[in-house]
């Protein structure tokens, strides 16, 4: 899945760069003492290793040495050496590993605290389980890079180097026909790992575009079920999960082919160069010491070459997977805090003020949600938003909370414009039941403290009570301590709803907003309900948007949108007395279908 604003074939194009694990190092930083030791294990056991052969030379041309404690010396020290790499190899693998460990655990507290700051409209492009793809996959991709990947790599990089050099000190002439072959094994390297890194990508986008598919079927289980549709959702996630097959496959065989091509060329050309060498033995010009240091490090050199080309591959693919996550915290989000924010009034009196607000969803950009609106909201009234389906009712919230910002016009809150304070710090003072309650898997208490995490047991209590919940909660298994599931699964709509307001209750803020508050409560809950939100916007700004008609009857105000714009206002009474819009709505709501038509 493309990122917002950058088309597939941008994104594969930029993973052709692996200078995108770059991009990395800011979370690397912190641990530069950790990486230091990391680098130093690893230059150790990459010393060591290139001087083991030394070792082995100097054994076997000493076989026949008269002196054999000359020869015990020996091989005494290649055990040291042998014992020495051993124990630098396991620093080595600490120390990377715990650095890897440490480095994504940051990366992926960075991504997940970057979006969770996001407004609604950056969710709009793209889908909450490619979020979730790149905080997970991508980030275990990086995990294996920066824990084994890169220390490998490098530690061959460091072989193949000295490992070239030492075979240069021990024959100029078999070096010289090694380094022959080498033009033949980078050529393969460069043309397959081209297509490899654009395979890489591709796979990581189809593994992307598989979670988010699952995720929003997932997320929506009973609505599939209860349609049938689960066929459909199968043979769909079926077919996003074949081509990340399908994907993978041709990075798969492309890789397999790269490394046969680059092994057998590699071996190959040793196997020739060893047979010359063993002719300067048996011709005296070479000890078969020498000649065995050689093929060692001639081994050496061709296993390096070998890992790194099969390092390659996954350094490509972990370079793809920074990029996905550099996206994610640096992507733009159009609603965002001033440089220098005004303080919030103190105390915050609730005057909310539409000066000629005007917008437009991101989505939906043809058509207007708020045309034109002007509203002054006083200290302590309670107004009502009534109107049609999308005339722009929950959209005044939206806005109110700064979830999105208008295309023209400003929002003020006591005479203070939103865009100039920080977002945390004015929310601070609203409270919101939405239309669809959002439950926790917790337990029925944690969820109404959510709306003051430092409230007391016994102020969640008496929330509970104000909202009508006591009741039920008391009523399930363990009380206020019931877990209440995965978004509420096991609560009713009505007694999700009414934690919610218990939740707003809890908050205690100077601002209410019910976005539909008692849509899913039943008659009896609705009274008891409404007689607690009666008692709650007594002395607050209270904004109530509703398509019952008899849940804001006792409001202060009523305002009445159409196509969003304020088409009337006034008190139940007025409104249905003047006609027009609300007075067709209340005569649908309050007759019989006959009269109403």
């Amino acid at each position: 899945m493309a990122a917002p604003g950058i088309t597939a074939e941008q994104e594969r194009a930029k993973s052709k760069d692996i200078g995108a694990l770059a991009a990395l190092w800011p979370f690397l930083q912190p641990y530069r003492r950790l990486l230091a030791a990391a680098v130093l294990a690893l230059v150790l056991t990459a010393c060591v290793s290139l001087v083991l052969p030394l070792a082995v030379r100097r054994v076997v041309d000493n076989f026949n040495a008269e002196d054999g404690a000359l020869l015990n010396l020996y091989f005494t020290a290649a055990l040291g050496i042998a014992a020495l790499l051993a124990l630098g190899t396991g620093l080595r693998y600490l120390l990377v590993t715990k650095l890897g460990e440490r480095v994504v655990a940051d990366i992926r507290k960075a991504v997940f605290n970057r979006v969770l700051g996001m407004s609604p409209a950056f969710f709009e492009r793209i889908m909450t389980g490619e979020v979730l793809s790149r905080i997970t996959t991508d980030t275990t991709l990086i995990q294996s890079v920066i824990g084994s990947s890169v220390s490998i790599a490098l530690r061959n990089l460091l072989l193949f180097i000295g490992g070239l050099i030492l075979m240069l000190f021990t024959s100029a002439k078999l070096t010289g026909l090694v380094l022959l072959i080498v033009p033949a094994v980078i050529v393969p390297i460069l043309v397959l790992g081209r297509r490899l890194r654009v395979l890489s990508r591709e796979n990581q986008d189809w593994i992307a575009a598989s979670s988010g598919n699952a995720s929003e079927a997932l997320l929506s289980v009973q609505t599939v079920q209860a349609f049938t549709n689960e066929g459909a959702a199968r043979k769909t996630f079926g077919d996003v999960t074949e081509l990340s097959f399908e994907a993978a496959r041709k990075r798969v065989n492309t890789r397999a082919i790269m490394t046969v091509i680059v092994i057998f060329l590699v071996f190959t050309g040793i196997v020739g160069v060893l047979w010359m060498g063993a002719l300067d033995v048996r011709a005296g010009t070479m000890t078969a010491g020498a000649l065995i240091q050689f093929v060692i490090y001639a081994v050496m050199v061709a296993g390096a070459v070998a890992a790194l080309s099969e390092i390659w591959g996954e350094l490509q693919r972990a370079a793809g997977a920074t990029e996905r996550l550099a996206e994610l915290l640096q992507a733009d989000d159009p609603v965002k805090d001033p440089a220098g924010p005004v303080a919030v009034p103190s105390p915050v009196r609730g005057r909310i003020t539409y000066e000629g607000v005007s917008f437009r969803y991101p989505a939906r950009p043809e058509i207007p949600a708020l045309d034109q609106v002007d509203l002054v909201i006083e200290p302590g009234e309670t107004v009502a938003l009534v109107g049609p389906s999308g005339a722009g009712k929950t959209t005044i919230i939206q806005t109110l909370l700064r979830f999105y910002d208008p295309t023209a016009g400003r929002i003020l809150l006591d005479g203070v414009a939103l865009d100039t304070m920080r977002r945390e710090d004015f929310r601070h003072h609203m409270a919101l039941v939405p239309q669809d309650p959002v439950i926790f898997a917790t337990t029925a208490r944690e969820n109404i403290r959510f709306g003051r995490p430092d409230a007391s047991d016994a102020e969640v209590e008496a929330a509970a009570r104000a909202a009508a919940a006591h009741d039920f909660i008391m009523a399930l298994p363990d009380g206020y301590d019931a877990q209440v599931g995965e978004r509420g699964v096991m609560l009713s709509g009505g007694q999700k709803q009414r934690i919610a307001i218990a939740r707003a209750i809890l908050r205690d803020a100077p601002v209410l907003l019910l976005d539909e508050a008692t849509s899913a409560l039943d008659a009896e809950s609705e009274r008891a309900v409404q007689q607690a939100v009666d008692a709650l916007s007594k002395g607050r700004t209270t904004i109530i948007v509703a398509h019952r008609l008899a849940t804001v009857k006792k409001a202060d105000r009523i305002i009445v949108l159409d196509r969003g714009r304020i088409v009337a206002q006034g008190t139940h009474d007025a409104l249905v007395a003047e006609g027009g819009l609300y007075a067709r709505l209340a005569r649908l709501q309050f007759t019989d279908g006959a009269f109403a038509a």
